[in-house]
């Protein structure tokens, strides 16, 4: 093991205090030290999307990020995006119902992305979302289902506002 250092961060709600190689990024820590598998590492280089989380409520990529650099840090990955374990976020459900995703490999990073967006922008044009999620790469849908499902969950999330 090399040099470590120890941290405490955020997950989904949870307080960890790890400690862990300055070396591992933010994606490895999460994947291999906390086992949420969920983060998806595609090309770790930053350009594909699979691992993107929310910190402090943003987007970013685990990849390029350093586990310790995330110290004090509230982190969100796609295990944390639901309610509870017996009801999935709305833009979950409209994945579900618009068949947003074919073999899930970019889904996580996908809801991620498209979370902070709809918190950003509650009522996106077609346009708009694929301007989102033009940093999100993905190989098997041709993203027709992801922009319908992100237009159907801003809708969603308009309606439980009320609005």
């Amino acid at each position: 093991m090399g040099e470590t250092r120890k941290i405490s961060l955020s997950v989904n709600g949870k307080t960890y205090e790890e400690e862990v190689e300055v070396r591992f990024t933010l994606a490895d820590f999460l994947r291999q030290q906390l086992g949420l598998t969920g983060t998806h590492l595609g090309c770790e280089h930053g350009v594909c999307g699979a691992c993107t989380i929310l910190l402090n409520g943003r987007s970013a990529r685990s990849c390029l990020m350093l586990a310790v650099q995330a110290d004090g840090q509230e982190i969100t990955t796609i295990e944390g995006i639901a309610p509870s374990e017996e009801e999935m976020h709305p833009l979950q459900e409209a994945f579900r119902d618009n068949h947003g995703l074919q073999c899930g490999f970019c889904t996580p990073g996908m809801l991620t992305t498209l979370i902070e967006f709809l918190g950003d922008n509650p009522d996106p044009t077609e346009q708009e979302v694929r301007e989102a999620i033009s940093g999100n790469l993905c190989r098997c849908t041709g993203y027709q289902g992801i922009v319908a499902a992100a237009l159907d969950a801003a809708q969603r999330l308009r309606e439980a506002k009320g609005v």
